[in-house]
C-alpha cells in the first residue's frame, strides 16, 4: 500500500513539474496582440529572464519577423523546419517571429516556443516594434 501511494505521488508530482515549467507570454504591438508558449528548454528560460522587452522588429522574406535581443541567449540544438506560429533564434541574440511555414538553411534555428494565437497579425510588410511579457 505504501509503494502505490509513494508511486502516486511520484507521478502527481511530476505532472504539476511540468505544468509549471510551461511559460506563456504575451506579444503585443499596434497591429494586435497573441500569446506564445516557451519552449521547455535553457535559451527560453534566459529569454523569460530578460522579460519585458522591447524589440524592434523587421520583416525578411515575406515569412518572418526579426529583431535583436539585448544579449546573447545559450546555444542548442538547432532545427531546420519551422511552422507559423515558431519563436526561434536565429543567431544567439536574433529572435524570430515567423508567420508562414518553410524550411531553413543551415544551421536553422533554436526553438524557443510557439505562438498559440493568430500570428497573421505579423504577415504585412514593414517593420514592427513589439513588447514581449510574461502572462498573467
Amino acid at each position: 500500500m505504501l509503494k502505490l501511494l509513494l508511486n502516486a505521488a511520484v507521478i502527481a508530482l511530476g505532472t504539476v513539474g511540468s505544468a509549471m515549467a510551461q511559460e506563456r507570454i504575451r506579444i503585443f504591438s499596434n497591429w494586435g496582440e497573441v500569446t506564445a508558449d516557451l519552449a521547455d528548454n535553457e535559451a527560453a528560460r534566459s529569454l523569460a529572464q530578460m522579460l519585458p522587452l522591447t524589440i524592434e522588429m523587421s520583416d525578411h522574406l515575406r515569412q518572418e519577423k526579426t529583431g535583436n535581443l539585448p544579449s546573447a541567449l545559450p546555444e542548442l540544438a538547432r532545427q531546420r523546419d519551422f511552422s507559423a506560429g515558431t519563436l526561434g533564434l536565429w543567431s544567439s541574440d536574433h529572435f524570430v517571429i515567423y508567420y508562414r511555414s518553410g524550411r531553413l538553411p543551415a544551421p536553422g534555428i533554436i526553438r524557443l516556443g510557439q505562438v498559440t494565437g493568430d500570428v497573421s497579425i505579423f504577415d504585412r510588410p514593414g517593420p514592427v516594434t513589439i513588447r514581449v511579457e510574461r502572462a498573467d
